[in-house]
């Protein structure tokens, strides 16, 4: 046997391994992971309107502490300003 053939070979088995581990990743965590993916986001998306209420008009926190929180936040500005001001349709919910 060569080198070549036993690639082959390792290839199909990780092929497989592969495969199956996808199908019990989706048998088993696939919905769990997608919920906490989305509790995620709507966590961060309180934590960005508490500390950057002040844009919208909505002052939560004194301006004092969210001055402290602002290096944290600013990565997110531009991507949470896009996701609260979208337009919204019915069909949205349904994902």
């Amino acid at each position: 046997m060569g080198k070549g053939e036993k690639k082959k070979d390792k290839g199909k088995g990780s092929g497989i391994k592969k495969a199956v581990g996808g199908i019990f990743y989706g048998m088993a965590s696939h919905q769990m992971v997608r919920y906490m993916l989305k509790t995620r986001m709507y966590l961060e998306h309180l934590f960005m309107l508490i500390t950057l209420g002040d844009m919208l008009g909505i002052p939560i926190l004194p301006p004092y502490y969210s001055l402290k929180l602002l290096p944290y936040a600013t990565p997110n500005i531009a991507t949470w300003k896009r996701r609260l001001f979208k337009e919204r349709d019915f069909t949205d919910s349904l994902y």
